[in-house]
């Protein structure tokens, strides 16, 4: 078996919505898109070393998966996170799209959270969720997330799409692992307790 991690930006509000850029996300009229973009350096070399050394699969919504892919595959081998991605096995949540071109790609479709329990009782890396903030709150709902690796911002954006929303089955978590950028980003890392 398996574990499932998501790794999220988030605001210190908990939004998770469009980090990188103003046009990322737009959906329920967010205007406030691109809140993390100028903490990336620092951001993302913790990012590569804490959570993207070791080998792993992906899991992405379709949103998600549709961004990434008309970005990553572009990217030369020489990127060290392009090289990544475009070698992990990615799995697509999606019951709307119907072809998908990046390389090492498979759909899934129907009953996500039985589809993904399936992914997590076979062999293979560490699942990894990055973004895919609709997915994520089927998974939660679910209770089958085994990781949540966060980094929180020192911006407060007020509206958007949270990390936690309704639905969120209640747990404990123990913090594992943390850190903290010069500019005032916190990396926590949290397994299930118990």
């Amino acid at each position: 078996m398996r574990e499932l991690a998501i790794l999220t930006f988030q605001t210190l509000d908990g939004v998770m919505q469009a980090p990188g850029a103003p046009e990322e996300d737009t959906s329920g009229g967010f205007r406030n898109g691109g809140w993390a973009s100028s903490y990336w350096g620092e951001v993302m070399d913790q990012v590569r070393r804490e959570a993207m050394a070791e080998p792993y699969d992906i899991l992405l919504g379709r949103k998600t998966y549709q961004m990434f892919a008309s970005h990553w595959p572009n990217e030369s081998d020489d990127n060290s996170v392009a090289k990544l991605m475009n070698r992990a096995t990615k799995y697509v949540a999606t019951s709307t799209l119907g072809e998908v071109g990046w390389r090492n790609t498979v759909a899934i479709s129907g009953d996500i959270a039985a589809e993904v329990s399936r992914l997590k009782n076979a062999e293979g890396p560490l699942i990894q969720i990055h973004g895919s903030s609709e997915l994520i709150q089927t998974l939660l709902a679910n209770d089958l997330i085994d990781e949540f690796r966060l980094w929180t911002f020192p911006v407060v954006v007020g509206t958007g799409k949270r990390l936690f929303s309704d639905g969120t089955i209640p747990k404990d978590l123990q913090l594992v692992k943390s850190d903290i950028t010069s500019s005032g980003v916190v990396m926590g890392i949290y397994r299930r307790n118990g």
